[in-house]
This record gives structure tokens, C-alpha cells and sequence, in this order.
């Protein structure tokens, strides 16, 4: 296990946190240990999982600056893009229902992620007149989005609003992600982890069997999603090298820095 994953038990429960300040940038070694982390919860025995973020923002998504800085090195961004679908594939795969707890902020790679649980609940800013958001904003930083990542977006809110979405990078307000479907529930942020443990508790409850094969049968579309021909990683590095992509992330990494 890796420093920059937390994890605590709540009975048969568990709860998987990102630790990697300030923004929970998704870099090889967060996605290795997250994959590791959420490995051993079903080995664990675990009935069920919580991801979770920061007070402030779940996951800002990849690790831009990082990436960057590896300049033509396309194996090392094929490893660090690898590691990171790798994550969305063993959220897709669980064997166990998995609840996103989205603490804060959840572009780009955050609502991957979270797109991968199977039910998602975002915490209310403290402050009303900056909301919390959550989307797929890399056009907006000069990225195309896969097919595969399209996919799971249409899965929560339809086809037409999702790609009306993607194409302009739209981050879209807690309040607004809960009444069109990409968040299920709204709460304080201290009700953020009873609400999912209680979610995951309800279905612990069931019979299990039935239960798992059904959510199995419910969630074979996003594991489709995330097969190899529909990211077509390869390509997507093309994109990330081309001169358009650069000047946006170029830019991207200069806000960050002021």
C-alpha cells in the first residue's frame, strides 16, 4: 500500500481515500495504489467500498504537469495513462458495489472515476455561490475524450445531453449533476460517508447472490466501455502530442501555477 491512499474499515465496509495533496492529481503511483487498494478490499472479504477525495476536491484528474514534463517519452506516458485507466477498469469491474464519495471537484479524471462506482454522491459546498462541479472538461484543455469515457457519460444522462457536454468541456454545478442524473444524491458534507455506508449497507442486505449477478448483468456495458478498442490509447497519445493539445496544456499548467 502506498502513502497516498488511505484506507478505513467500517465492519464489513470499506472506505478507499485519496491522499495525494492538494488536489488528488492522478498520477502511476496514485493509480497503482488505488488499484491495489481496491484489489485487496474484495480479497478482504469486503461487502462493499467507499471511494472519497479530499474536504475540497475528489480527484482533479491526471496529473497534467507530470505529464508534460515527460516530454516525447511516449512509453512513460503510455505507463502513466495505462495506470490510470487500469483504476477505471477495476472500479468497472468490481466485484463489490463501489459508492463514489465526492468530497469537492470532480473534473476530467475525477468523474471518470467516479463514473465507474456504481452510485455517486457529492457533497454540498460551504460555500452556496461556489458549488462543487463535476465533468468531462478536456476539450477544454485540448484533449479529445475517448469513445469509451463518451460511453460511460452517455450511460448516466442520455446521449444527446452528454454530448453536448463533452464537446464544451462543460463542469457541470452539484445542483444541476443531481437533477440530470451524473450525481444520485446531494448532501452536507458530513453526511457524505453515512449516506454511502448506509447505501452499501442496504445492499448487504440483500440476498447476495442475486443481488451481485443482477448488478453484474446491470453494469456489462460500462465494463465493454473501457475494452481496449474503445479508449484506443495509442491514438489518444497522438492527440495529446499534437500542437493544438500542447499550446491548451501549456496554458493549463501556466493558471496552475499562478
Amino acid at each position: 500500500m502506498t502513502a497516498l491512499v488511505q484506507t478505513l474499515d467500517h465492519g464489513p465496509l470499506r472506505e478507499i481515500r485519496m491522499a495525494r495533496p492538494p488536489v488528488n492529481a492522478l498520477n502511476g503511483e496514485l493509480c497503482r495504489g488505488l488499484i491495489m487498494a481496491l484489489n485487496n478490499a474484495v480479497s478482504d472479504g469486503m461487502h462493499g467500498i467507499v471511494l472519497t477525495g479530499n474536504s475540497k476536491v475528489f480527484s482533479a484528474g491526471m496529473d497534467v504537469p507530470h505529464l508534460l514534463s515527460l516530454g516525447k517519452d511516449r512509453e512513460a506516458l503510455l505507463d502513466g495513462w495505462q495506470a490510470f485507466f487500469g483504476v477505471a477498469r477495476t472500479l468497472a469491474e468490481s466485484r463489490v458495489p463501489v459508492v463514489a464519495g465526492l468530497s469537492g471537484h470532480s473534473p476530467a479524471g475525477g468523474c471518470v472515476l467516479a463514473l465507474c462506482c456504481d452510485y455517486r454522491i457529492m457533497a454540498r459546498s460551504d460555500d452556496p455561490a461556489r458549488p462543487f462541479a463535476i465533468g468531462l472538461n478536456e476539450t477544454q484543455v485540448g484533449l479529445v475524450v475517448p469513445e469509451g469515457i463518451q460511453l460511460l457519460l452517455r450511460r448516466a444522462v442520455g446521449v444527446h445531453r452528454a454530448g453536448s457536454m463533452m464537446v464544451t468541456g462543460e463542469m457541470v454545478p452539484a445542483e444541476r449533476a443531481l437533477a440530470i442524473g451524473l450525481v444520485d444524491e446531494l448532501v452536507a458534507p458530513e453526511q457524505l460517508l453515512p449516506r454511502a455506508l448506509a447505501w452499501l449497507g442496504a445492499l448487504a442486505a440483500l440476498p447476495q447472490q442475486p443481488m451481485l449477478q443482477t448488478r453484474a448483468i446491470a453494469r456489462a456495458d460500462l465494463v465493454a466501455a473501457l475494452h481496449g478498442d474503445n479508449v484506443q490509447l495509442e491514438r489518444f497519445i497522438d492527440g495529446w502530442h499534437s500542437a493544438d493539445a500542447q499550446r491548451a496544456l501549456q496554458a493549463l499548467v501556466a493558471r496552475l501555477g499562478k
